[in-house]
């Protein structure tokens, strides 16, 4: 919308000139006359003018060192801006384009190619758009059309420093050299776009293509992302299309190993914890970022985008593709506040300050379940083992609890809140597990157990649970657990015929049980530690809460007359069995 001063100066010039050229001195010469504008002022308005695209600047063909204007009528100006969107991508073009790209590489080929294709089409687009914007700046300014096309090419215009020959257009003019021009460029990006590296490093397109089917599919992906214009998209629509190409990708995934958080439990996490403006959020087993990106747009959506960008966010990786995957989606949803780093968390955390282990407000993640190899001999090698698992070491057949440890110890120790995705089995298992629950628990650091529907995860039916913990308890809540049995808030995977998900509604219900912290019948329970003591430590949300069963209303006098109308009719019926068998004896 155009700010009420800068319509009323449009309209006052719109008045005296039309559409024919002025100069600088005629405007000032209105501006002042009608509304007492000074020399300073005029050129402010013809500046945010020409932002608005509402203002035409030429040179002037008289003297090059100044310029000439001329207003655009509010009818071109709308006609132009509808123009604009109408060439806008919308979500369902963008999802039907990447369905169009699943159906093509079905099974055969890594999904890894359609995202790192999409994502070199939006940087590539978005370069372009921002050469075109430096450009018009420059001419506005009075410089020269190849001053202009010098001055918009440099760096600190763009995302990514990328040269004219390595754009889409330019490497797709050749469909014989794809797989060579798109491994070059990517090479050359990643060389002078740190930040590129682990993005581009692993993917080969030249030993992709050593399969001459894989070369066509190659070739008929070049061409359908071509079809489209990524340059005006929104982040969130580019985003959202994202994610649904890991969505889409998740149950074949899955078979292969590969964890797949669905976008619902995540959000379920990010609610309950509630990251703020100016706070760190860090997720030691990022994945491919989702529980970062659900952060910034927790923060967006509350607060607005400028205080999410002041939103910190830190995550790490084991697996370089599925970092590659996680540092592509921050930058498709246009978040810049994050760093991610690869490598074994467990072992070798990466965020340090000083000495130390660096620590967070919040802590979010779901780790690998029940992931094996990690006993006290090996957490013992790695960095910061004193610090971090000083409430015991876990059996060698499940980490579980070695990640929940490390979580709480990344959590700072005055506002940290921590969130965790983790196998059902670890809240009642013995032995090791038990001795670090116990620990955990006296220490008052566990604030809500939720239990979670069956058939939510793609990789797994069993039904997982959240736990949050919490550095620093409100006063009501110290001493006491809140469990929530969340085990019948779920509606069928519209997708997805074997799967399950929550809901909005049942989101809501399960962060309002826990924002109140109360009983609820059948649903969710504050439990005081002592209690929880006489239960051997054990956390089975459903030694606590199980929700109730509907007790159907039974007419007893109408249904003893149906069981005597029953009766009655099978009577009937044994006579005239008996007697079809009688004459059958007879015959």
């Amino acid at each position: 919308m155009i700010p009420r001063w800068l319509d009323k100066r449009y309209e006052i010039l719109w008045e005296a000139f039309h559409s024919s050229q002025f100069r600088v001195e005629d405007a000032a010469r209105v501006l002042k006359e009608k509304i007492d504008d000074n020399e300073k002022q005029i050129n402010v308005v013809l500046s945010e003018l020409r932002k608005e695209g509402m203002l035409k600047v030429e040179f002037d063909p008289i003297d090059a060192r100044k310029r000439i204007y001329q207003l655009q009528s509010k009818k071109q100006i709308i006609s132009k801006k509808l123009s604009l969107e109408s060439r806008r991508l919308t979500r369902g073009n963008l999802e039907g384009l990447l369905k169009a790209a699943a159906d093509l590489i079905r099974t055969r080929v890594d999904y890894t190619f359609i995202l790192v294709l999409l994502f070199y089409k939006r940087i590539s687009d978005k370069w372009e758009m921002e050469f075109e914007n430096a450009y018009n700046e420059a001419i506005a300014d009075g410089l020269s059309e190849e001053e202009a096309k010098k001055e918009a090419k440099n760096a600190i215009y763009h995302d990514f420093d990328i040269s004219e020959e390595l754009l889409w257009e330019n490497l797709r003019k050749d469909p014989a050299r794809l797989p060579e021009n798109f491994s070059k460029a990517m090479k050359i990006l990643a060389e002078r776009n740190p930040g590129l590296k682990d993005v581009f490093e692993n993917v080969d397109f030249v030993q992709f293509t050593t399969n001459m089917e894989n070369a066509e599919i190659l070739r008929q992906l070049v061409e359908l992302f071509s079809a489209q214009s990524l340059h005006r998209v929104s982040p969130d629509i580019l985003g959202d299309a994202y994610e649904w190409i890991l969505r889409y990708f998740a149950p074949q995934k899955a078979k292969e190993g590969e964890v797949y958080t669905p976008k619902e439990v995540i959000n379920l996490i990010v609610e309950m914890v509630g990251p703020e403006p100016g706070e760190s959020v860090y997720d030691p087993a990022c994945g491919s970022g989702g529980m970062l990106i659900s952060a910034y747009k927790h923060v967006e959506n509350n607060f607005g985008r400028k205080e999410a960008d002041k939103l910190f966010l830190f995550g790490q990786e084991y697996n370089h593709k599925t970092l590659a995957l996680a540092k592509m989606n921050l930058y498709i949803h246009d978040i810049r506040n994050g760093r991610l780093f690869l490598g074994d968390t467990l072992l070798y955390p990466k965020f340090k300050e000083g000495d130390k282990l660096m620590k967070f407000s919040v802590v979010i993640a779901n780790p690998p379940w029940n992931q094996d190899g990690y006993s006290e001999e090996t957490l013992k090698k790695g960095e910061f083992w004193r610090e971090r698992f000083n409430f015991g070491f876990t059996p060698k057949q499940s980490a579980d609890w070695a990640w929940i440890e490390h979580m709480l110890a990344s959590a700072k120790d005055d506002t940290g809140r921590v969130g965790v995705v983790i196998d059902n089995g670890c809240l009642f298992r013995g032995g090791k597990e038990k001795a670090i629950r116990t620990s955990i628990i006296n220490a008052d650091l566990i604030e809500a157990v939720i239990l979670l529907p069956e058939k939510l995860f793609y990789n797994t039916g069993a039904p997982g649970a959240v736990i949050v913990l919490n550095k620093n308890k409100p006063e009501p809540r110290k001493g006491k657990i809140l469990f929530v049995n969340a085990s019948q808030e779920f509606e069928k995977h519209p997708d997805v015929r074997k799967l399950n998900r929550l809901g909005d509604k049942h989101i809501e219900n399960i962060v309002k049980a826990y924002k109140e912290f109360k009983d609820s019948d059948g649903f969710s329970r504050a439990v005081k530690i002592g209690k929880i003591k006489e239960n051997d430590y054990n956390l089975n949300v459903t030694l606590y809460v199980f929700p109730e069963e509907e007790v159907e209303e039974i007419d007893v006098a109408k249904e003893w007359k149906e069981v005597l109308k029953v009766n009655k009719d099978l009577e009937v019926l044994e006579s005239k069995i008996e007697k079809y068998l009688m004459e059958l004896a007879y015959e």
